[in-house]
């Protein structure tokens, strides 16, 4: 039979029966106004509308109103206040019954796929947000709480929607939907998908740019699944084909023509050779990028980060800062406000205009435990506008207070993450294996310029043994850099200190 309920007096129990005891319509709310207080309908109908909107002048009033109507019936003036307290309450939740009852059918309907069927459904939504940037990465949080993988675009593997895979191991993931990387469009990646599926999976790039349609592909398409790292099984450097994705889109046109007609190219000489399948593309050496660059172009092109966070690589950074991931904020909150420093990559902002006229703006950040929103009034908006670019990580101050069981972080400050880095004192140590690598990083500690870390070099000789230098003077050490120097010929390792 369940728990006993109670109404809030006993004068409504009839209204709140079906709903034990909770305001749940908004008929109902109308009808406590007439029966307990004595409003006409179309009074307690302009009180409905009044909460709906939450206009707090109106409200206000109907307060008034509302306890005056009721007092007068013989109802306590505290408790009046109470109901009128539960019914603003509602406001933020009631429709009426008819909306209700359709809304609640379809909640328990998705809660039950999700609970049985949560990869299919997780997978599906991601699908129907396919374009919106702001939700799928809502969803890709989930599924990281959740313990469901989400595996990088693959131009071998991926739909053009999100699709349901099973890994080597029998877990059940989810595939990056390929039209969900920016600026390639769903009808490109349905005729990609469908051309790799009629005649089997994509040898190499070059057997991709043999067989698409150049029509439905361009250079930036090419340029943004490069990014997103749709090509990394067939070629990790996606450097290498975000410079090459003109020969690609050339190779691709030459193959059109070829096979529209046969005899253009009787002696073999075009792109592939008398028609006997893809050569091999000529695309320019290069040296990839280094990851926080490459996670950068990842984030541009697919809107958030898919391999990895760029906070991985800022790990002692963070310690040496004091930064709490955002998952212990609210249990820090909960104990009393607190200022804290978070670190987080900008995902989305809102920004408009205030009663006064000044700007204030709402900041989602990301980090590796969640994504979070940070309101900046006018004072921390204006100096800090050249950090809230999407992708750019920052280090923000914040008072951190739990209200009404919601979180609300308030700036303080904002800083760029690289800039406080370099502000720590952290230093690197640096293991070579040929002095080919002396040049460019004496270059790269000057273009820095000077700051609070030491650089150590390690030099390996061809006794087996190493041979140990500190640099004199001290340089704008930071994860940026040593990035940058792992990717330096004749660099064996770097580790900061």
């Amino acid at each position: 039979a369940g728990e006993p309920w109670e109404p809030p007096h006993p004068a409504i129990t009839h209204i709140l029966s079906e709903t034990y005891g909770i305001m749940v319509y908004q008929e109902q709310v109308m009808q406590i106004a007439q029966d307990m207080a004595g409003y006409s309908l179309g009074a307690a109908d302009l009180l409905r509308r009044a909460m709906g909107k939450k206009i707090r002048s109106e409200m206000a009033a109907q307060r008034e109103i509302f306890a005056k109507g009721a007092t007068e019936r013989g109802v306590d003036a505290a408790k009046a206040g109470e109901v009128f307290d539960l019914m603003e309450k509602f406001a933020d939740y009631g429709f009426n019954k008819s909306h209700a009852a359709a809304y609640a059918l379809v909640s328990y309907q998705t809660a039950w796929l999700k609970a049985n069927h949560t990869v299919a459904f997780l997978a599906a939504s991601m699908t129907l947000d396919l374009d919106k940037t702001d939700k799928l990465a809502s969803h890709m949080q989930e599924c990281s709480r959740i313990g469901i993988p989400v595996l990088p675009p693959d131009i071998n593997r991926s739909g053009a929607v999100f699709l349901v895979e099973i890994m080597d191991d029998g877990t059940p993931a989810i595939r990056f939907a390929l039209a969900a990387v920016k600026r390639v469009g769903a009808t490109a990646m349905q005729a990609l998908v469908a051309a790799r599926n009629a005649t089997g999976p994509f040898a190499s790039v070059a057997d991709f740019a043999h067989r698409v349609d150049p029509k439905l592909l361009n250079k930036m398409m090419v340029e943004n699944l490069a990014k997103a790292g749709a090509f990394d099984r067939m070629e990790p450097n996606r450097a290498k084909l975000v410079t090459g994705a003109e020969v690609i889109m050339r190779a691709a046109q030459e193959a059109a023509e070829r096979r529209a007609d046969p005899t253009a190219d009787m002696f073999g000489t075009g792109a592939f050779g008398n028609g006997a399948g893809p050569v091999p593309l000529r695309l320019k050496p290069m040296q990839d990028w280094p990851q926080l660059e490459k996670l950068g172009y990842e984030a541009e092109a697919v809107g958030f980060h898919l391999s990895a966070h760029p906070l991985d690589t800022y790990k002692d950074v963070l310690q040496r800062l004091d930064v709490t991931p955002f998952v212990a904020v609210a249990d820090k909150a909960r104990r009393g406000s607190a200022t804290l420093r978070l670190a987080g990559t900008v995902v989305a902002t809102k920004e408009r205009p205030t009663r006064t006229g000044s700007r204030m703006c709402w900041v989602t950040l990301s980090d590796q435990t969640g994504s979070f929103e940070v309101t900046l009034f006018s004072e921390v908006l204006n100096r800090s506008r050249d950090l809230l670019s999407e992708g750019m990580a920052v280090v923000v101050t914040v008072e951190a207070r739990v209200e009404n069981d919601n979180l609300r972080l308030t700036a303080n400050a904002l800083e760029g993450l690289e800039k406080a880095a370099q502000n720590v004192g952290q230093g690197v140590r640096l293991w070579l294996e040929d002095l080919a690598a002396v040049e460019p990083i004496r270059a790269l500690l000057d273009r820095e310029g000077r700051g609070k870390g030491r650089v150590v070099v390690i030099a390996r000789t061809g006794e087996g043994q190493e041979v140990e230098m500190a640099l004199p003077g001290k340089f704008n050490v930071s994860p940026r850099m040593m990035q940058a120097m792992k990717v330096f010929p004749g660099v064996a390792d770097v580790v900061p200190v």
